[in-house]
C-alpha cells in the first residue's frame, strides 16, 4: 500500500509540476487483476482501484493488514464505499453476494471481515472504485444503483457546466459515519465542473476522473483561491484534494468523475462559496 504525507498550503505553493503530481495525482488505477491501495494521512483515507480478472480479488490481498492498519481485519475499524465504473461484477460480503452493474454502488459498514470481488467477464472487467474511511459504528450495508441515487441538475449550457449529480453515499439516501460518495455526468458539450469553486475547511475530496475519450485531458484546479495550480488528468486517474484546496476541472470534452468525501461532518453547506473573479 503506497503512503501519502500531508501537505500543508505553504509549501505547495512552492511545488513543481512533477512534486504536484507525485503529492496529489494517483496514476494506473485499475489494473486487470490486481488491487491498487493509496494511503492518504489526510484524514487517513483508502483510495483504491480494484480490477478483477479470471480470479477474485480480497479486500486484503497481499496486505498486512496488522502492520498497515493496526486491526485484525481491514474493516474492523473502517467503512467502504465502492462504484463499478466497468463490466458487471459482484462483491461478496461475509456470504452475502451483491450484484453490480456499471455504475452501480455498493455501502460495507464497519466490522464485515471478508470483502470479495469478482468480474462476470474477465475479458470486460468490473472497475471497483473505492473509499474506505475510518468509522466509529457498524451501518447496514446498502446496495445502491444509480436510479436509487439522488439526482440534482445544476449548471448551464452558457456557463458549460450543465452536469448531473447522483448521490449515492449522502445523509438523504443512506447513513454511514463520515463517508460521502457519489457521480458527477457533464452533460454533452459541457466542460466545468465545481465551477464557480468552493473549499470545505473541515472535508477533505478524492475524485476520479473517467468517461474520458483517449486523446482527451481534464485540467484539474486545486490550491488555495489565489494561489491556483492545475493537474492534467488522463482517464481513470484519482487526485487528493486536501481541505484548503479548492477542487474544479476543466476538460477538452464531456466527461464524468466520481467524488468521495470524509472529515468532521457530512454537512454539505458547511463550505466557503468563492467569487470566480477572486481566484488567482
Amino acid at each position: 500500500m503506497e503512503i501519502r504525507q500531508p501537505s500543508n498550503s505553504r509549501d505547495a505553493k512552492h511545488y513543481t509540476t512533477d512534486r504536484l503530481r507525485e503529492e496529489f495525482l494517483i496514476e494506473e488505477l485499475f489494473v486487470t487483476g490486481k488491487i491498487k491501495r493509496v494511503y492518504s494521512h489526510i484524514d487517513r483515507i483508502i483510495t483504491m482501484g480494484i480490477c478483477p480478472g479470471d480470479k477474485a480479488i480480497t479486500l486484503d490481498e497481499n496486505l498486512d493488514v496488522w502492520k498497515n492498519l493496526g486491526t485484525n481485519s481491514f474493516l474492523e475499524r473502517r467503512e467502504l464505499g465502492v462504484i463499478n465504473i466497468g463490466g458487471k461484477g459482484q462483491i461478496t460480503v461475509d456470504g452475502e453476494v451483491y450484484k453490480l452493474n456499471e455504475r452501480d454502488g455498493l455501502y460495507v459498514g464497519m466490522g464485515a471481515k471478508e470483502v470479495l470481488f469478482t468480474s462476470d467477464d474477465p475479458k470486460n472487467p468490473a472497475k471497483f472504485y473505492s473509499l474506505s474511511a475510518p468509522a466509529h459504528k457498524t451501518y447496514k450495508n446498502v446496495h445502491i444503483d444509480i436510479t436509487n441515487a439522488k439526482q440534482v441538475n445544476l449548471g448551464s449550457d452558457e456557463s458549460c457546466n450543465k452536469r448531473t449529480i447522483y448521490q449515492y453515499i449522502h445523509p438523504e439516501v443512506m447513513e454511514s459515519c463520515q463517508l460521502s460518495m457519489g457521480l458527477t455526468k457533464m452533460a454533452p458539450g459541457n466542460v466545468w465542473n465545481t465551477m464557480p469553486a468552493h473549499t470545505h475547511e473541515r472535508r477533505m475530496e478524492v475524485y476520479v476522473y473517467f468517461d474520458i475519450p483517449e486523446d482527451s485531458v481534464v485540467f484539474h484546479y486545486m490550491g488555495e483561491p489565489t494561489e491556483t495550480r492545475h493537474i492534467v488528468m488522463k482517464n481513470e486517474q484519482a487526485v487528493i484534494s486536501p481541505s484548503w484546496s479548492i477542487h474544479s476541472g476543466c476538460g477538452t470534452s464531456a466527461y464524468t468523475f466520481i467524488w468521495g468525501m470524509v472529515g468532521e461532518n457530512k454537512a454539505f453547506d458547511d463550505m466557503d462559496h468563492l467569487k470566480i473573479t477572486d481566484l488567482k
